[in-house]
């Protein structure tokens, strides 16, 4: 599965906490997972991501560039939502540019200090630029609206998202649009570290295929005033889900 989804959710709480003075950022990393999706044979997935992120006081932007290298049966598409469409020729090994992504954040479109609530509006575009011949990508672009809402407590951030995503379709495969929805939470240390945990529900963009059901462990250290670290691992309940993954990140302030 590429860029998991929980992962962004604990980076999201974190710009929640840069949200009050304009910055700008850079992260890169690596995520690894590894199932089966149905098929007979393990798929594997190595993602790089690139990020450069804006945050200023009421609003945030990010564009990703990715590198993806996918161990896979030939034939195989790395299709939405880490749901590969197995493939059934040989394993091969295949590499390049992944989907660049880019969303807008609209931070507290609600707020209410008296409850301790917050609510982010977010559009997203995942451009398909990852090369379908590969098998790295469906070649087509997804459109995602989402809201993040955040509930806090003394040392402790409830976390919740409810969004939709638009499928954009390559020939000879359907697509459906589809729900995704993530509940969680984050405990904050006396050092500026958080820990966390998030399960994350996507609903199938194939018809004949499992809804994905994931569970994330994520932590965030805070190393020095201007950079962080971030450590995730997470597996799946479903078919359609990695048996396994995770993952590490650096962020830095530019």
């Amino acid at each position: 599965m590429n860029s998991n989804f929980m992962a962004a959710s604990a980076i999201a709480l974190l710009a929640t906490s840069f949200a009050a003075n304009a910055d700008v950022r850079v992260s890169t990393g690596i995520e690894y997972s590894s199932g089966k999706y149905g098929g007979d044979e393990t798929i594997e997935d190595v993602y790089v991501p690139f990020t450069l992120k804006f945050t200023g006081s009421r609003l945030g932007a990010s564009i990703t560039v990715p590198y993806l290298n996918v161990r896979a049966p030939a034939g195989t598409i790395n299709g939405p939502d880490g749901q590969p469409l197995p493939g059934t020729g040989e394993v091969t090994n295949e590499s390049g540019l992944g989907d660049v992504t880019a969303n807008i954040t609209l931070f507290d479109v609600y707020y209410n200090p008296d409850l301790a609530f917050a609510l982010d509006i977010t559009g997203a575009i995942k451009f398909g630029t990852a090369d379908l011949d590969k098998g790295l990508g469906t070649g087509e672009n997804d459109v995602s609206l989402y809201l993040d809402a955040y509930k806090w407590f003394d040392d402790f951030t409830l976390l919740g998202s409810l969004g939709y995503r638009w499928r954009g379709e390559p020939a000879d495969v359907e697509f459906d649009d589809v729900l995704i929805a993530s509940l969680g939470g984050a405990w904050h240390t006396r050092n500026e570290s958080i820990i966390g945990v998030m399960f994350d529900y996507r609903q199938s963009a194939l018809a004949d295929a499992d809804d994905i059901q994931e569970v994330t462990a994520f932590g965030s250290i805070r190393m020095s005033k201007h950079w962080q670290l971030e450590i995730y691992a997470f597996t799946g309940f479903t078919d359609s889900s990695a048996d396994w993954g995770g993952g590490l990140s650096i962020t830095g302030s530019v």
